[in-house]
């Protein structure tokens, strides 16, 4: 039986789909992506044409949605690069 899939995001194409599949899947969740076919052979974003939403199975539902809160509210951001040493 296929496990239930539940989209957790819809991005505004492919480039941005990709950093999103990717930052769940480092966390150990896997994606599926469903999206327009124009995305890939004309590069379009407009009006929805390049929308790609990416669904997870229901096991790792509360866990993704998690996930995308904390990094929209900021929490997963780089630190600045650390103080260089001087030299003289």
């Amino acid at each position: 039986m296929e496990p239930q899939l539940h989209r957790v995001f819809v991005a505004n194409g492919e480039m941005h789909a990709q950093q999103v599949r990717a930052f769940l899947e480092a966390n150990g969740i896997d994606t599926v992506e469903r999206g327009e076919s124009l995305r890939n052979t004309h590069g379009l974003t407009i009006d929805g044409l390049g929308a790609v939403e990416i669904y997870v199975a229901e096991t790792n539902l509360w866990r993704a949605r998690s996930l995308l809160e904390s990094a929209d509210a900021g929490k997963f951001l780089l630190a600045e690069e650390p103080d260089k040493p001087q030299t003289t």
